[in-house]
């Protein structure tokens, strides 16, 4: 170990969506002086390299790597995500126990994904703190949790309440998580689910990508919950400006960086939608053929990235639109440079599933978001961003609601309008974020968070 500073190691949940912000993280955290090793699999270890590059001179980076779970593609996405959850604890436990008893100077804390809350269970059989890390909101986090603490039966024509969390939010069924709602009640993986989730109120403390000017109630819940104040919010958890265009932050994409900002700068001020439902959902057909009927009516300026497509046919772009709307839009396959993107002075609007990376990004860039979540945490943070913030137009959810396509053309034509309220209110977000991380709060919780661990190794020696 290099820097002065203690010795943490972070877990993230080995998808790119969870890996990123956690990546973030550990660029702050070698910022702030600490040792940090990051646990990945050979899958995704090309997401470590840029973080690599940016601290190749100093010692105090360590990738540890893990060998990869095989899940069967054949598996229902709930049963996927516990098949996951169980492998991933059943291959890496026994490897990470030998790892921290055979280290020199073994870290004084894991910093896990919210999935991983049998790390728990490692962390004390290590004799360490377990800090669990959530890549979504702390009102995503107090509904995940209360779900499975009251554990509330689903009726498909009315909403299930939350009333012990500010604001009583309520959602329909089809908004309740996937592995709540599809998963058998009392059998193996409900129960392991169950136990999961409950791990994280056990752990020592709580830090999320969020800031608190957007979620202060919700994370002073999750304090008085947790039964004590470790809980800090570091984010939004994104590069700099200097840091957006070349930095390759998931993958492959069909269109260079060069290319697609190249596209925007001949393009006048907030004329642009960004349409991109995240890397893994894929439309179906409806939506496709509304949402491309729509920007044809509308003839805006747009930027659309579209998930690969499987051979189902789902997610396919109708005959002729791509020709009749050339010189109007761009289409990305795969992997799109969203910060970049968003961030560009061209873009006015922002069309999102809102994932939570995406809805930082979208705050962060003062752009107006119009909602369409297809599952997840995506229905609580369009709640958020429509209902609380007020710097996002509704426009979709899931399959269940679907726009007519004039309508959805004449929301897609308004959200450029610099004068409406929902602009205003997000370029004044933007700037609360932007002090949040250089200085105002978050930096605070973030330099506290480096206290705390530091503490740790002077307790621990």
């Amino acid at each position: 170990m290099s820097n002065a500073g203690a010795h943490i190691s972070l877990y993230p949940f080995p998808t790119s969506g969870h890996i990123i912000p956690l990546l973030d993280l550990a660029d702050r955290l070698l910022t702030h002086g600490l040792n940090v090793t990051v646990f990945i699999t050979p899958k995704n270890r090309a997401l470590l390299d840029p973080l690599l590059s940016a601290h190749s001179s100093s010692p105090s980076l360590h990738p540890l790597l893990l060998p990869s779970p095989e899940i069967s593609p054949s598996f229902s996405p709930a049963k996927r995500l516990v098949s996951m959850l169980r492998t991933l604890r059943d291959l890496h436990y026994p490897l990470l126990l030998d790892w921290f008893q055979s280290h020199p100077s073994p870290p004084v804390a894991i910093v896990s994904d919210f999935f991983l809350g049998w790390t728990q269970e490692l962390a004390a059989k290590l004799g360490v703190r377990r800090i669990v890390f959530s890549p979504s909101g702390a009102l995503a986090a107090s509904v995940y949790q209360a779900l499975w603490h009251d554990q509330p039966s689903i009726d498909e024509h009315s909403q299930i309440s939350f009333p012990g969390i500010p604001n009583s939010p309520k959602y329909y069924w089809y908004q309740i998580s996937h592995t709540y709602r599809d998963l058998t009640r009392g059998d193996p993986d409900w129960e392991f689910s169950k136990e999961n989730t409950k791990f994280n109120l056990l752990s020592w403390g709580y830090v999320f990508n969020s800031f608190s000017e957007i979620e202060r109630v919700y994370l002073d819940h999750l304090k008085q919950k947790m039964g004590h104040d470790r809980v800090w919010a570091v984010g939004p958890l994104l590069p700099s400006d200097v840091n957006i265009a070349p930095t390759n932050r998931g993958g492959t994409s069909s269109v260079a960086v060069d290319t697609v900002l190249t596209w925007l700068d001949e393009r006048g001020d907030n004329t642009v939608i960004y349409i991109c439902f995240g890397s893994r959902t894929v439309l179906t057909s409806k939506q496709v053929e509304v949402l491309a009927a729509a920007l044809e009516k509308s003839q805006v300026h747009f930027i659309w990235c579209v998930a690969l497509q499987p051979a189902d046919g789902d997610g396919a772009m109708p005959e002729g639109f791509e020709q009749r709307l050339a010189g109007k839009g761009l289409l990305i396959k795969g992997w799109a440079p969203q910060v970049a993107i968003l961030r560009h002075r061209a873009v006015g609007s922002f069309l999102t599933h809102c994932g939570w990376n995406s809805t930082l990004e979208g705050i962060s860039a003062g752009v107006v978001m119009l909602t369409w979540p297809m599952g997840a945490d995506q229905f609580t943070n369009a709640n958020l961003l429509a209902d609380e913030l007020e710097v996002a137009i509704r426009v979709g959810e899931s399959t269940q609601i679907i726009a007519e396509s004039n309508e959805l053309a004449r929301v897609l034509t308004e959200s450029l309008d610099r004068n409406r309220t929902e602009k205003i209110r997000v370029e004044k977000l933007r700037n609360t974020a932007v002090r949040a991380v250089n200085g105002g709060s978050s930096e605070n919780e973030l330099s506290q968070f480096v206290k705390k661990i530091n503490e740790l190794r002077v307790a621990k020696g």
